[in-house]
This record gives C-alpha cells, sequence and structure tokens, in this order.
C-alpha cells in the first residue's frame, strides 16, 4: 500500500545544497587567509620592535642598512594593515553569502519536510481507510453468518 516519497524539487535542493558548500569552502578559505595576514602583521610587528632603537657598539654603517630594514618593514606593516582591512571586507561578503545560501537551502528543505508531512498524513489516511473497509467487511461476513 504504501509507495515511496518524491520530491518534485529534490535536484533544486541539491542544487542549492551544493552552492551552500562551495559558499562554505570559499569562507573557510577566506577565513584562512585572514588568520596568515593576521600573522604576517604580528610578525612584522614584532621584528619593528626587535630591531627598532639604537644599541651601544653599532657602526654607522649598521645603523642606516638597521634604519633602512626599519622603514622597509613599517611598509610592509602599512601594506599588511590594508591586507587586512581588505579580508576583513572579503570575509563580511564570504559570511552574508553563506547565510544567504543557507537560508535558500533551508527554504526548500522546509518545503520538502512540509510535503513529506502531508504525504505520511495521506498514506495514513488511506491506511485507515483500507483498515475500515476490511474491519467492515469483517463485521458484515460475522453479522451475515449470524442472521443465518
Amino acid at each position: 500500500m504504501s509507495k515511496k516519497f518524491k520530491f518534485g524539487l529534490e535536484k533544486l535542493l541539491e542544487i542549492r545544497i551544493e552552492k551552500e558548500e562551495e559558499s562554505k569552502r570559499q569562507f573557510t578559505k577566506t577565513q584562512r587567509e585572514k588568520k596568515e595576514t593576521e600573522i604576517k602583521l604580528t610578525t612584522l610587528k614584532e621584528s619593528y620592535e626587535k630591531y627598532s632603537g639604537i644599541n651601544e657598539g653599532e657602526s654607522l654603517v649598521y645603523q642606516k642598512i638597521k634604519r633602512n630594514y626599519l622603514f622597509a618593514v613599517d611598509k610592509g606593516i602599512e601594506e599588511t594593515e590594508k591586507a587586512l582591512l581588505t579580508k576583513n571586507k572579503e570575509l563580511d561578503i564570504k559570511r552574508n553569502d553563506l547565510l544567504k545560501k543557507q537560508i535558500e537551502r533551508k527554504t526548500v528543505d522546509i518545503l520538502k519536510e512540509r510535503q513529506y508531512i502531508e504525504f505520511t498524513k495521506e498514506e495514513d489516511r488511506k491506511e485507515q481507510i483500507l483498515n475500515d473497509e476490511l474491519s467492515l467487511y469483517a463485521y458484515m461476513r460475522s453479522h451475515r453468518e449470524e442472521v443465518r
């Protein structure tokens, strides 16, 4: 009596699940890149702190090289801070995209659940009708035998 539940929008649900998974991968990748940028920034700042200042016994040539190095590190810090801001914006965009994809998938998922509930209710109703008919048939048969 029971037939298998078939959801008409199954292909759409699969597509939306794939899009959500791709969005998750992109979000995770962007998070990883942001973390790497933060680590690079921290490393540059530590390097700047380590070599800033003048120590006793340093030659003028060494101080000039160190000053050039600190200048380069400072530029690197500025660029890395800009890159970090860009990564934060990109991460926000990816997060919003992921949320949108999750909502789209959940919408179809909810439709599937509702259709499945309706399907099971209809199957239960058909089964109840069949049981009622069988009961009525058994009652009528036993009632005829009593009349004879």
